[in-house]
């Protein structure tokens, strides 16, 4: 009679076993497909992509033994360690120097935090519920899916934290877990500086305050030196080779000054992540306030603690920085997205309302219907303007994908079914989907010239060591990247001077009607035109 139960219980404990890494697979598979579908369907975008990308191709045609000294056409690159410059070389190696191989490296980085961010929240909270609703949260959040996509360094740094956090959480059980802590700090030490630091800093407060014993195991801090060897390496290569050059410009200007200042122009009040939440993370957003009372709630707890510190220490010091850019905030979206796991899971196990630590919050579930009911509306009529206007049918289907999801999730949430969520997050990810393979990811291409038809005229007619100058007021890196050389941005007498010393100019057709300019250009893309310098104008006019 015994061995019923026995071999149920067997039974049980063998799928349980199983559970876990189909649960990783899944998700993992699902983070892969939406991060690498339709990477080279678009071209690199300014800022960062380009700037990135052309170092990686600065790298692609050196020796390997000289990547450990990144340059950008050809002088000393000081902004950023080369971690991420390195692996989308090996790309341009591998599959030849185009936007898929440019952002390959990154997707991959930055799926792998979906994972990770499930693994990280299994350590916190007993169940895989949680974990597994935070994670596909994260998955279904579009600044995380549409930044990690780029060329760009944010997605591929917030994964390597979840590796240092991750790490940390089992230190607390075995100590030869603070290699792993180590290799993390060295990770995002080696792709964004200083912002390991401040990472690394948020690490450390939670551990203080969550399992300070962590931190007198001599064995978990042979295993954090050991880790961080790579990155003191190479901090201490760039130290002898360029001196004290290095460490101003690496460190101060391109770091630590933009605590304080807005360097390049790039400022905004203390509210400006706030807002950028507002504009692109619904609609978990609706879940969020829920989400921080819970994790106030449990603050004695370590999932509580970890939310906290992260959340409210990372916001609170980019906020406070003078330089304000919008990827910035994306280490931010993993605490948001368990945050809201932590919500959806309460909802999920009380669905009629009730909970035996909250009050009755009745009301709370109409707020989520109401909400998700506007957003709707929303969506719909997004979808209507772009099927009526033509402009972009797979942008319309994703907004009639998304505006179906939260209309459905909407009905589930008022007929108090726990599978609003279920239905809620696969709609989103089939919507996104949609997104991405859509040529709107990129939306910023629109706000400037294309860049490749001008690059191509550029290749056609200006000689690889000629000098380059535009009448464009800045410059484009995405340009610089597609036709391999600087063009730097000048105006008014400097432009005719530097043209008339045998500098070429890439200008805007009206600039043809200046009395010194020639009657026309060598070249013309759309509404720029290349000019040759008098002499070599003269000598083709000539032929």
């Amino acid at each position: 009679m015994n061995s019923i139960p026995q071999r149920f219980q067997k039974a049980t404990r063998w799928a349980d076993q199983r559970a876990e890494p189909l649960i990783l697979l899944a998700i993992t598979a699902a983070a892969l497909l939406l991060f690498t579908a339709n990477l080279g369907g678009v071209p690199l975008r300014d800022w960062d992509e380009g700037t990135v990308a052309g170092v990686a191709q600065d790298l692609a045609e050196r020796p390997l033994e000289q990547w450990l000294y990144p340059t950008l056409h050809g002088e000393p690159y000081f902004n950023k360690p080369p971690l991420m410059h390195s692996l989308i070389a090996l790309s341009f190696n591998a599959f030849g120097v185009n936007e898929w191989a440019a952002r390959l490296p990154g997707a991959l980085l930055s799926a792998l935090g979906v994972p990770l961010l499930y693994l990280v929240g299994r350590e916190l909270w007993p169940g895989r519920l949680t974990a597994l609703l935070g994670s596909t949260v994260y998955l279904s959040l579009l600044p995380v899916v549409r930044h990690g996509r780029l060329a760009m360094l944010d997605g591929a740094s917030t994964s390597f934290f979840l590796v240092t956090l991750l790490s940390l959480l089992r230190s607390r059980r075995h100590p030869r877990w603070g290699f792993g802590v180590g290799v993390g700090l060295s990770l995002m030490l080696l792709t964004k500086g200083v912002l390991g630091l401040l990472l690394g800093a948020i690490a450390l407060a939670f551990i203080l305050w969550d399992a300070p014993r962590v931190l007198r195991s001599p064995y978990a801090w042979v295993g954090v030196l050991l880790g961080l060897v790579p990155a003191a390496s190479w901090y201490s290569l760039q130290g002898l080779r360029y001196g004290s050059e290095f460490w101003a410009v690496h460190l101060f200007d391109q770091s630590l000054e933009r605590v304080w200042t807005a360097v390049e122009r790039n400022q905004g009040p203390p509210w400006f992540y706030g807002v950028e939440l507002l504009k692109l993370a619904w609609p978990w957003l609706l879940f969020l306030p829920m989400g921080l009372r819970l994790a106030w709630r449990d603050r004695w707890r370590s999932g509580g603690k970890l939310l906290l510190v992260w959340g409210i220490g990372y916001l609170g010091v980019i906020s406070l920085m003078g330089t304000k850019l919008p990827w910035y905030v994306y280490p931010l979206y993993p605490p948001l997205a368990l945050l809201v796991g932590v919500e959806l899971k309460r909802l999920w196990e009380n669905i009629d309302g009730y909970s035996a630590q909250l009050q009755p919050t009745v009301k709370y579930r109409r707020t989520l219907r109401l909400g998700l009911g506007l957003l709707a509306v929303i969506f719909w009529g997004g979808s209507i303007y772009f099927w009526v206007t033509g402009s972009s049918p797979l942008l319309a289907m994703s907004l009639l994908g998304i505006g179906l999801t939260l209309t459905a999730a909407q009905w589930q949430l008022s007929q108090r079914r726990p599978l609003f969520a279920p239905v809620l997050l696969w709609g989103l990810y089939v919507s996104l989907l949609a997104f991405v393979v859509s040529d709107q990811w990129v939306w910023e291409l629109a706000e400037d010239y294309p860049v490749k038809p001008v690059a191509a005229l550029i290749n056609a007619h200006v000689p690889p060591e000629a000098k380059l100058l535009t009448s464009h007021p800045h410059r484009r890196p995405s340009l610089e990247f597609y036709s391999d050389r600087p063009v730097r941005p000048a105006a008014g007498p400097r432009l005719r001077r530097q043209w008339q010393r045998g500098a070429y100019l890439l200008v805007d057709q009206s600039l043809l009607q200046r009395p010194w300019a020639p009657a026309r250009g060598v070249g013309q893309a759309a509404d720029w035109v290349i000019l040759a310098p008098p002499a070599t104008n003269s000598a083709i006019q000539e032929k």
